[in-house]
């Protein structure tokens, strides 16, 4: 297991804020077009929301899988991201910033330790 774990969690947390400067600063007008047009297919907000956070799993998957060479890691990875995306929206968490990152990390952390402990 050694730190890989920790490797993955800070990886995630460096996707994440990737993902949130690319697509909300840089490719903003793209985004909303694209919003835009998802809206009209899936003719609901609730849904063009989860569209959006499968979308921003599709990046940390392709990111983790890059980079740690592993499909394994990059679903994990991905799918434990979402889940907590998922959650902490659906659930109604007000989160700063940093308790964000930290509700993340901490997740994410845990859920790899396990995964990589349960390989042993």
């Amino acid at each position: 297991m050694e730190i890989l774990w920790f490797y993955i969690a800070v990886i995630l947390a460096i996707s994440d804020e990737i993902h949130s400067k690319l697509f909300w600063n840089i490719f903003a007008d793209f985004y909303i077009l694209l919003s835009g047009i998802l809206h009209r297919l899936v003719h609901s907000n609730i849904r063009l929301w989860m569209v959006h956070e499968c979308m921003e799993a599709v990046f940390h998957f392709i990111v983790l899988s890059v980079l740690f060479f592993s499909l394994e890691i990059g679903i994990l990875g991905a799918l434990i991201h979402l889940v907590i995306d998922f959650y902490h929206e659906l659930a109604g968490l007000k989160l700063k910033w940093l308790q964000h990152r930290a509700l993340h990390f901490t997740i994410e952390s845990l859920f790899f330790i396990l995964f990589f402990s349960a390989l042993q």
